[in-house]
């Protein structure tokens, strides 16, 4: 299957049910919580590490899809007197409850990631701590970790503070309410700068020469009781919230780096013969790419809404393979600090409900900004981090790419040797008849083989007629009508 992001949003009785439950069981995914975990995390809730600094003052909302309530973030904007920003965004203290060592936190390092089914997600921490007592829900007071970056006027970093507080948001929003309020002009002024810091901070990465692939999303949703697959563009909000979040993952790495301790989120840039193919694809596609433009600078003229802009975006994720997580302490300074796509230094650093290393950031962060040293468990654990992300991090692809081959064959079981209308989206290389083909509706991209002795027209429109739909092994196929 292709590279493509996927969001999940509901859950339904559906017979795909066993399958999904078979699905969990092939790839060893952990069922519920032991005791003893469960156990640690009621003594959590009952008594965490509070801090000593009270932020409930500052009206911080949270932006997520309606669904969630495990809010990792929250945020507020203002005006700095004298001109510029300021940002301020608290993110969930796990640290607060977890003890190192202690069940809760030798069973998130087995977990790493929250994995995301369909029916259900099997969440990195118990749901009493990532969708209650340490979750940013809207009127509740909360341990955080509390960042204040300002900005000037240009949207470039002026100084950075991260601590611990207390903190409580006001309300929760979601991307298309933010998107219409600040549309409409009914947006408060907290919320309304968040276009204005957002176009700066992307400016920015144009000028850096980063790259954020606005790719549309797959997504599998519920509809009257089933499952279904629809295909969703991302809006101009969901981007500007990106750009927050990497504005703090870029202050987190600059911090790392500056104390000589830390763990970063690296891409090397993609070797020639990845950009090389990518320019072969993209004369295929009849994408104009002249040898003077810059590949970033391509991206972001081309319009996702467009089949072949479509399927060549589609074809850029290749180039942000190879990412990964690089480990340094004691001033060892890595000669990699960069990711490629930020164009940047980088670091994980605000999703710590739901991934492992981002609370090992915090506290470096914590302790650069304090000036002391990182704690003995921080700098203990560092080592394997890398090797843990990575396997957590593969395991959860292969959750999303394994449920959306489930739904795909599901939904189609029924239609085998129908023919539907397509775009072809990728060739192999050595193997120009086999390919992927994206359906429009439904928002199916599965494998298609058989395109004869020329090969398959890529990024061409036709018509394919549908040889394989089987929910048990996974897999549907396509073939040239």
């Amino acid at each position: 299957m292709p590279r493509r992001h996927l969001r999940v949003t509901g859950a339904a009785e559906a017979p795909l049910r066993g399958v999904l439950r078979e699905l969990r069981t092939k790839l060893e995914v952990p069922e519920g919580f032991p005791r003893d975990v469960l156990a640690d995390a009621e003594r959590a809730v009952a008594a965490p590490r509070l801090p000593a600094y009270d932020a409930t003052g500052i009206p911080l909302f949270t932006i997520d899809p309606p669904a969630s309530v495990d809010l990792d973030q929250a945020m507020h904007l203002s005006r700095r007197d004298g001109g510029g920003f300021r940002v301020r965004y608290a993110i969930a203290d796990v640290a607060a409850y977890v003890t190192p060592g202690a069940p809760l936190d030798t069973e998130a390092h087995r977990r790493v990631t929250t994995l995301y089914f369909p029916d259900e997600k099997v969440p990195l921490h118990p749901t009493s701590l990532s969708e209650g007592a340490a979750s940013l829900l809207p009127g509740q007071d909360c341990p955080a970790v509390l960042w204040t970056i300002d900005l000037d006027g240009e949207g470039r970093t002026v100084s950075t503070d991260v601590r611990r507080a207390l903190v409580r948001s006001r309300a929760k929003l979601d991307y298309d309410g933010v998107q219409q309020a600040i549309d409409a002009g009914t947006a408060e002024e907290a919320l309304a700068l968040l276009a204005d810091i957002g176009r700066l901070r992307e400016q920015l990465e144009v000028e850096r020469g980063g790259i954020s692939l606005n790719v549309p999303e797959q997504e599998i949703v519920q509809r009257n009781g089933a499952y279904e697959l629809d295909f969703r563009a991302p809006l101009p909000a969901d981007g500007w919230n990106a750009q927050i979040s990497l504005l703090t993952g870029m202050a987190a790495a600059e911090l790392m780096i500056q104390s000589g301790a830390g763990i970063l989120r690296t891409l090397p840039t993609a070797p020639d013969g990845a950009v090389g193919r990518l320019r072969r694809t993209a004369k295929a596609l009849r994408v104009d790419w002249p040898h003077h433009v810059p590949y970033a600078e391509l991206v972001r003229s081309l319009d996702p809404r467009r089949p072949h802009h479509a399927a060549f975006l589609q074809e850029c994720t290749t180039l942000l393979r190879g990412a990964g997580y690089t480990a340094f302490s004691g001033g060892d300074v890595p000669d990699l600090t960069t990711h490629a796509a930020v164009a940047a230094p980088y670091a994980h650093c605000t999703a710590p409900l739901r991934r492992l290393v981002d609370r090992y950031a915090s506290e470096l962060c914590l302790a650069a900004v304090a000036g002391a040293e990182p704690p003995q468990w921080v700098l203990a654990a560092l080592p394997e981090l890398p090797k843990e992300m990575a396997d957590g991090t593969r395991r959860g692809n292969t959750v999303e790419r394994e449920c959306v081959d489930l739904v795909e064959a599901a939904l189609l079981k029924d239609r085998v040797g129908e023919v539907f209308d397509g775009v072809v989206v990728d060739v192999q290389e050595r193997e120009p008849a086999v390919g992927t083909v994206q359906l429009t509706d439904p928002a199916i991209v599965a494998r298609i083989e058989g395109g004869g002795t020329g090969g398959l027209p890529l990024g061409e429109r036709l018509r394919v007629r549908l040889t394989q739909a089987d929910p048990g092994a996974a897999k549907v196929r396509f073939a040239p009508a």
